[in-house]
């Protein structure tokens, strides 16, 4: 391992210069006069690894994809864990009541279609499916994300039933393996076969996680993060049964605690994390995380019919920190599209908005006049 305090060589014009706290320089160098394709590549990884470094050098950023990075190491422990629970909890429903839940003579022709919160189910199979999932949810009285579902499949797909007590959005999920950690987490306090796990726990997660991904300018401070370390640690502890789940909370313990260096290819790790983590794996990271946020914004859009100036403003400086970090813009084309988009239906809002301000504002001026001629 690299001592701290050491110069890194990127083999590419310049040197990240690693200081004793973790934190990084650049030091420019003469270009290597290397022909061809090559140079440009090593020029290329050179770069993203000076923006990466400089991105780390912000501690509150730091904190911030720690965090989301906990929560990825959260998900992928309980995924197997929530994927055999919920198959084996549909299987218990259906043996209790099949002549109910799975008649052979009976299936649903596939024209029960749920909006959003909305479900009205068409056939009597759904509607019974419908009244189970409400049996056992929690808060049968809230939001309940009936799009989520194809209900026809509730009789024969595990998961399309557990879909139902997950926030919006999950719609295209097919398993466990592709949830995040707020879909676990939901179906965990949502649904109460999984009532043995400490709810409180569940739920100061969800708020911890909730908190990261809207924090507007993606930074954490040292005290949130060490709070969610506390929060995330407390709830692996309710999984001391499921052995992914203990790494995990080995793996988060020392994450944590690290100063994260950017491991340079062909060098030693220069941090002591447990597992090796490069540079790719590292912006491979913020990737997840930008998309997931990104992802909020278009479905509150599509939920809502509307942005708020207040996410309005999330949206530009998302926008303008990619803008400023060429090595995450490029990897994030079609999410700054969808940005773009968003940003077009809101000034056609905006514009829309206007247009009928002003022909209010003519009608009540019109009024006024007529009521002064009288």
């Amino acid at each position: 391992m690299k001592a701290l305090g050491a110069s890194v060589s990127l083999g590419t014009g310049s040197l990240l210069a690693v200081t004793k706290t973790g934190r990084f320089r650049r030091r420019s160098l003469a270009r290597p006069t290397v022909p061809g394709a090559d140079a440009e590549a090593k020029i290329g990884l050179a770069m993203a690894l000076a923006e990466l470094a400089a991105r780390l050098n912000c501690a509150e950023y730091k904190n911030w994809v720690k965090a989301g990075h906990s929560l990825l190491l959260l998900r992928a422990a309980l995924q197997r864990f929530a994927g055999e629970q919920v198959h084996a909890f549909h299987r218990q429903l259906i043996a209790r009541s099949s002549a109910r839940l799975a008649p052979p003579s009976r299936q649903c022709s596939g024209r029960c279609s749920p909006r959003g919160k909305q479900f009205q189910p068409a056939c009597s199979l759904c509607k019974e499916w419908k009244k189970e999932i409400l049996n056992h949810h929690t808060q049968r009285n809230g939001d309940i994300h009936w799009g989520n579902c194809r209900p026809w499949l509730w009789p024969s797909n595990s998961w399309e039933f557990a879909k139902a007590y997950m926030p919006r959005g999950k719609a295209d999920t097919p398993g466990p393996d592709k949830c995040d950690a707020s879909a676990l987490l939901n179906l965990f306090n949502f649904c109460d076969h999984f009532s043995n796990i400490d709810q409180k726990k569940i739920r100061e997660v969800i708020k911890c996680r909730n908190e990261l991904m809207h924090s507007s300018e993606m930074k954490v401070s040292s005290s949130w993060l060490k709070s969610f370390g506390n929060h995330i640690q407390n709830l692996l502890t309710e999984f001391q049964h499921v052995p992914e789940a203990q790494h995990a909370c080995t793996r988060i313990e020392k994450l944590l605690s690290s100063d994260w260096a950017v491991h340079v290819p062909g060098e030693d790790q220069l941090d002591g994390l447990e597992d090796e983590m490069s540079q790719s794996q590292l912006s491979e990271i913020e990737r997840e995380l930008i998309k997931e946020r990104l992802h909020e914004f278009r479905l509150l859009l599509e939920e809502q019919g509307k942005m708020s100036e207040e996410n309005l403003n999330r949206i530009q400086m998302v926008k303008n920190f990619l803008k400023n970090n060429l090595d995450l813009q490029s990897s994030l084309q079609a999410e700054i599209q969808n940005l773009e988009d968003l940003g077009q239906e809101w000034d056609s809002q905006k514009e829309s908005m206007k247009d009928t301000q002003e022909v209010s504002d003519e009608h009540k001026t019109d009024e006024g006049k007529s009521y002064n001629l009288k």
